[in-house]
């Protein structure tokens, strides 16, 4: 399994990541995880629990871009040592937008953000110049 491929592990796991390090954190603010309904307790998190939530949904979010674009470069057989470094540019931004997040640092998450988002765009490119 190539690089790429792997990171797609990543991505597939990584809002799960931010949503268990959120449990603790609704536990501290609301004194019991909602399983019922979760999201109605989720909608009333404050801080670090919602800016752990928002990791997570923006997590997702970010997996709907990267997955396909990962999967078309590698279809196009697009230059794997190129994918390779993206895939892992696209990692490291995405881990840092999580932290950042969960630390309040607005402009670095937005920055990395863009950075992971041009990660994404980056394999269509490879895609369309294989």
């Amino acid at each position: 399994m190539t690089i790429p491929f792997w990171t797609l592990v990543f991505a597939t796991v990584a809002p799960y990541l931010w949503f268990g390090l959120a449990a603790p954190q609704r536990i501290k603010q609301f004194g019991h995880l909602e399983v019922n309904v979760p999201r109605t307790q989720q909608a009333k998190a404050e801080g670090l629990a919602a800016r752990l939530i928002a990791a997570h949904s923006n997590a997702f979010e970010a997996l709907a871009i990267y997955a396909p674009a990962v999967i078309v470069a590698h279809l196009a057989g697009a230059d794997p040592g190129h994918s390779t470094i993206l895939a892992l540019v696209w990692v490291g931004a995405r881990t840092l937008h999580g932290i950042f997040y969960a630390l309040d640092k607005a402009p670095l998450r937005t920055l990395v953000f863009t950075v992971g988002l041009l990660a994404s765009a980056g394999f269509y490119v490879l895609a369309a110049i294989a």
